[in-house]
């Protein structure tokens, strides 16, 4: 049987890499990608999109700045990621 930390370990892990892909992809949208590098922002925008787009429809860019993938990433490791790992621990997995 799987214990608790193993599945703790790897929902921390998931989030993590979630978060990491954000940030890569919003790296990424700073310069104009091409060729294949084109692809791998495109397969990131189809990932990220989904969660950054319900802050981004939140938060008007203010002086042309769009800080909804800062806030994303805040609410994911401040509040996503306590509430699923307390929701595990509740759960006892």
């Amino acid at each position: 049987m799987i214990g608790f930390s193993s599945v703790y370990q790897v929902v921390s892990g998931l989030i993590n890499f979630y978060g990491l892909l954000i940030l890569v992809y919003v790296i990424m949208s700073w310069f104009r990608p091409s060729g294949p590098v084109f692809e791998v922002y495109r397969v990131l925008g189809s990932i990220c999109e989904p969660y950054i787009g319900l802050f981004r429809r939140l938060l008007p860019a203010t002086g042309g700045l769009d800080f909804s993938p800062m806030v994303a990433l805040l609410v994911l490791q401040y509040i996503v990621r306590p509430v699923l790992l307390t929701l595990l621990a509740s759960l006892g997995l």
